[in-house]
């Protein structure tokens, strides 16, 4: 039988709190949510501020990173390249810049999604609340 490592709420929080002082450092109002690898919801963040539109983009990214097992970059370069019929690819929803897979071990175990100011700086946010695992 095969075993996974998963995030527990307190390495969640751990996420959530450096994705969200790199937000403030930078003075960027974002919403981060954190999903497992199958792209359920386990934490979400609101910055003040924030626009609500940016508490359902958010997860969705997470989703899509968690479920396509690649940053979302990945998939909005595809489809501005011209591959518009991935946007037809079932369940994906969040397929913009901003989500990050979390990877251990060569395993994605979780996903990490940021929603609020532009594509490179929601990536920026995720990136540096996923470097919170290493640390």
């Amino acid at each position: 039988m095969q075993q996974k490592t998963v995030l527990d709420l307190n390495q969640a929080n751990r996420i959530l709190d450096a994705a969200q002082r790199e937000a403030e450092a930078n003075g960027w109002a974002v919403t981060i949510a954190v999903t497992d690898d199958g792209g359920h919801l386990l934490a979400l963040r609101r910055l003040d501020g924030c626009a609500p539109m940016a508490c359902y983009v958010a997860p969705e990214k997470a989703r899509s990173a968690a479920l396509g097992r690649r940053e979302t970059q990945a998939f909005e370069d595809m489809i501005n390249g011209g591959r518009t019929a991935f946007l037809s690819a079932p369940v994906l929803q969040g397929m913009l810049t901003g989500g990050i897979p979390v990877v251990h071990e060569g395993q994605v175990i979780a996903a990490v999604g940021v929603s609020g100011v532009k594509p490179e700086q929601d990536a920026q946010v995720a990136r540096a609340g996923i470097a919170a695992m290493s640390g």
